[in-house]
Parts: C-alpha cells; structure tokens; sequence
C-alpha cells in the first residue's frame, strides 16, 4: 500500500508562486511514474504534471513554462514549483503515482490564487 501526503497549497496572488510537496510512504524511484492533476469546482480533473522512473516529465498543455515538476529520491518526495499563478490555477491539487500497475492518490491540496 502506497500513501501519498501532499502538502504547501494556500491562498496567493495572481502572478505568485507556491510549491507543492508530495511525499511517499515508500521509496519512489520504484515508482513507474509520479505526478500531479488538479480539479476545479465542476470541472474534470485534469493533468499537471508528471515525472517518469527515468526523469522525462510531461506537462499539461495551461501550466507548460509555468510549473516545473522534480523529485527527490533521498526524501521520497515529488515537488511541483508553480510560478506567474493565474486565478484559472485554483483548484484541489491531487497527488498521483503509479506502482505496480495500481494507482493511488493523495488525499489534495487546495490552491486558490486571487485576481
């Protein structure tokens, strides 16, 4: 079992920065991949980010240059550096993994950025 705890979401102006931290119960380089989605008030949730077991990140198309995704193995922790926040950014950031063909979720973070 695979528990997730995210943690840094808050309250920020339009234009400012937050870093969100997820860290893992276990040791995450035997993750296939770690990442971060988000879910606005009735939308869908959506990808932010994710990192791959070998370091290849992808990026959802409204956070590309504005968010960067890295990891820290020796802490189990996965880091989303979010710059140049938009309101449209306000949302219940989740984390996500994938281990062993199964995928778990953390419990989110809630991020509101103000106009």
């Amino acid at each position: 079992q695979v528990q997730l705890v995210e943690s840094g979401g808050g309250l920020v102006q339009a234009g400012g920065s937050l870093r969100l931290s997820c860290a893992a119960s276990g040791s995450i380089i035997r993750f296939n991949f770690m990442g971060w989605y988000r879910q606005a008030p009735g939308k869908q949730r959506e990808l932010v980010a994710r990192i791959f077991s070998g370091g290849s990140t992808n990026y959802g198309d409204s956070v590309k240059g504005r968010f960067t995704i890295s990891r820290d193995n020796a802490k189990n922790t996965v880091y989303l550096q979010m710059n140049n926040l938009n309101p449209e950014d306000t949302a219940v950031y989740y984390c996500n993994a994938d281990f062993v063909a199964k995928n778990y979720w953390g419990q989110g973070t809630q991020v509101t950025v103000s106009s």
